[in-house]
């Protein structure tokens, strides 16, 4: 993980971001109805985790953005970099009478492999790390508690150990408009190739910069959220 004094500054003014969810035609930003409680998680690819998640009952929206990292409001070419400390990261708004959160959870166990540490299959780098940053001393006990059990069921079937990160979540920002499905084009996505390929050129570039080596412009120590970036998990105000 980048280290603090390396991470790319980012900047003050959030991205310019889509207002209403593109399939569900819900707003993505707060204030969301009373008793929509928010989960957040980090599974690869934002695109295809959000998609698994915005189908669910008693899901009312879904947003794609970053989280768990250091620079305030990062581009997703940023982030790609491996200079932030982000995670692509799913945020989902749902009605926990209709789904519950440990629903989610084992969706989100279910859907994509927890065991790859900086990865998940051919994406390769920290924004691909396997994470739920939980909002409330509940959700961090429950998501916990259903790590652990599938974690037997790994070990059973002689699976890795999950690294999945569980962590207080801290600022989520929103990705910018085309990540959050708007407008979106050839010339405005990547594929998975590209992806890899984007986040490779950048760090390349930083190693060189500095005299590191690339393992070297990958490689640090995590490091919290400063205290003045912008962008927390949004709050429900009814």
């Amino acid at each position: 993980m980048v280290e603090a004094g390396r991470a790319l500054l980012g900047r003050i003014e959030p991205m310019d971001i889509t207002a209403r969810h593109l399939v569900l035609g819900t707003p993505i930003t707060a204030p969301f109805p009373e008793g929509m409680e928010q989960a957040l998680f980090g599974m690869g690819c934002f695109w295809g985790a959000e998609r698994m998640f915005w189908s669910l009952p008693g899901v009312y929206t879904t947003a794609v953005g970053y989280a768990g990292g250091i620079t305030p409001n990062p581009t997703y070419r940023e982030v790609c970099s491996g200079r932030t400390g982000h995670t692509e990261a799913v945020l989902v708004v749902f009605d926990p009478a209709v789904t519950g959160y440990e629903t989610l959870l084992s969706d989100f166990f279910e859907g994509h492999n927890p065991t790859q540490g900086m990865r998940q299959g051919n994406d390769m780098g920290t924004q691909y790390r396997s994470a739920i940053y939980t909002t409330s001393p509940e959700q961090a006990s429950t998501a916990a508690a259903v790590a652990a059990r599938f974690q037997e069921s790994f070990n059973e079937a002689r699976y890795g150990a999950i690294t999945t990160e569980i962590a207080p979540a801290g600022s989520f920002y929103y990705a910018e408009v085309g990540a959050n499905r708007e407008d979106m084009n050839v010339s405005e996505t990547y594929s998975t190739k590209e992806h890899a390929e984007e986040g490779a050129r950048s760090a390349l570039a930083a190693a060189q910069g500095s005299g590191e080596t690339l393992d070297e412009a990958l490689s640090g120590s995590t490091s919290p959220t400063p205290e003045d970036a912008v962008g927390e998990v949004p709050e429900n105000e009814g």
